[in-house]
């Protein structure tokens, strides 16, 4: 029987969240399942014929279906659960595969990650290491024996927003895959939940890194930290903090040699002001933006996000306390990658469209005043174009240039 897209016991737990969430996640599905053809009209909403939205790629059905949900009482919910069921469980080879309820999970994780946490919700993604999409045990036996002829040149890849460790593979295309055939790296994929605060990935990472270095089988010789989007962030968070903990016993934060960021909003994406709000940030992310558009919740990860945070702002501050009030990290090399939709360079439009999430100078990590400068050095930044922001994860000039920065 087909994997289902998500568990009885995922959807009946989501029932603990918000009514925003829920008419979200409801919508969410309803999304999804609008490739079907025998979906039943939902009993007790009203609404236009299911038919006709489906025809339209089912965003009326999706619209219709949240605005009667969000007014239901929970044991309506569970009833809307329970009419979900076979729908998502059905032995149907056009049902979505394992990796798209991952997608799912992770959008709503990036979404709602932080209450999910804070609820102890089965649905919180808890991170870890993967690798082919299934998660790694920190022991150097079982470490060899799952990775086989592990090499001393370690890459860690750590996804945006929204996304999950699966997500880096895009069109036939998986960076560190290539990496490893052609320059002998062995990749290693974090799985994490974007919806928590950089600043609580990034301690949490700081330990899980140690736990990885200590467990390598071989030697490390060179360790490399490829970040995409929120990745990016949660990377430099991990090393800020690392460096403070290496007082306890932490080696990795002085043993990495390359840092380098796609699309990672150093000054922030400022989204609001672009007028797209969330649905600009989540739309990149597969299945995000229906839960994204109907619901109000604003997680810790995705206002982290918004402002470029790497560090939990201090008592009294006002919010504002930026990533780019830390430096880059001493003593390792840091690549930038920014892109742009446009094809060519120059216009103000194009540098604040950027790659149509992230402007061109918060990616290279630019500021008007100096000392918020991150400053990669020129030869260590690069702009594409033509290029939007999933682009960045299947670009051939973003692997030449991954390619030729590392070898």
């Amino acid at each position: 029987m087909t994997q289902p897209l998500l568990q009885a016991a995922d959807l009946r737990d989501a029932t603990r969240l918000t009514t925003d969430a829920v008419a979200g996640l409801a919508g969410l599905v309803q999304a999804i399942q609008a490739r079907s053809d025998t979906l039943p009209r939902i009993p007790g909403l009203a609404g236009r014929d299911a038919g006709d939205e489906r025809a339209s790629g089912g965003t009326g059905l999706v619209y219709e279906t949240v605005r009667g949900v969000t007014h239901l009482a929970g044991g309506t919910v569970e009833a809307l659960l329970g009419w979900l069921t076979p729908a998502l469980g059905a032995d149907d080879p056009h049902q979505p595969s394992q990796a798209e309820r991952e997608a799912l999970l992770a959008a709503l994780n990036g979404v709602l990650g932080d209450h999910l946490a804070t609820t102890d919700s089965p649905l919180a993604t808890t991170m870890q290491f993967r690798h082919c999409g299934q998660p790694l045990r920190l022991e150097r036996h079982a470490l060899r024996t799952r990775l086989g002829d592990a090499k001393p040149k370690l890459m860690v890849l750590l996804h945006g927003l929204c996304m999950n460790d699966l997500q880096w593979c895009r069109m036939g295309h998986d960076h560190g895959a290539a990496l490893a055939r052609e320059l002998g790296y062995t990749p290693v994929y974090l799985h994490y939940n974007s919806g928590l605060s950089v600043s609580t990935n990034g301690r949490i990472l700081a330990t899980l890194m140690e736990g990885l270095y200590g467990a390598w089988p071989v030697p490390v010789e060179r360790l490399v930290v490829l970040g995409h989007n929120m990745g990016g962030l949660v990377a430099r968070s991990a090393i800020h903090h690392g460096v403070q903990m290496q007082r306890g016993g932490l080696r990795w934060p002085g043993r990495v040699n390359d840092l380098i960021f796609l699309g990672t909003p150093h000054q922030g994406a400022p989204l609001e002001r672009a007028g797209h709000g969330a649905d600009l940030l989540l739309s990149a992310a597969p299945y995000a933006g229906p839960l994204a558009r109907l619901g109000k919740a604003r997680s810790a990860g995705i206002n982290d996000l918004r402002q470029g945070n790497i560090v939990k702002a201090p008592a009294g501050d006002d919010g504002a306390h930026r990533a780019d009030r830390v430096n880059l990290p001493n003593n390792v090399r840091c690549f930038a990658i920014a892109a742009s939709l446009t094809r060519a360079s120059g216009s103000i439009k194009a540098r604040l469209l950027g790659d149509g999430l992230v402007p061109v100078a918060s990616a290279l990590g630019q500021h008007s005043d100096p000392d918020l400068n991150l400053g990669f050095a020129p030869e260590c930044q690069a702009l594409v174009h033509d290029t939007g922001h999933l682009d960045l994860l299947s670009s051939t000039e973003v692997f030449g240039l991954l390619r030729q920065w590392l070898n």
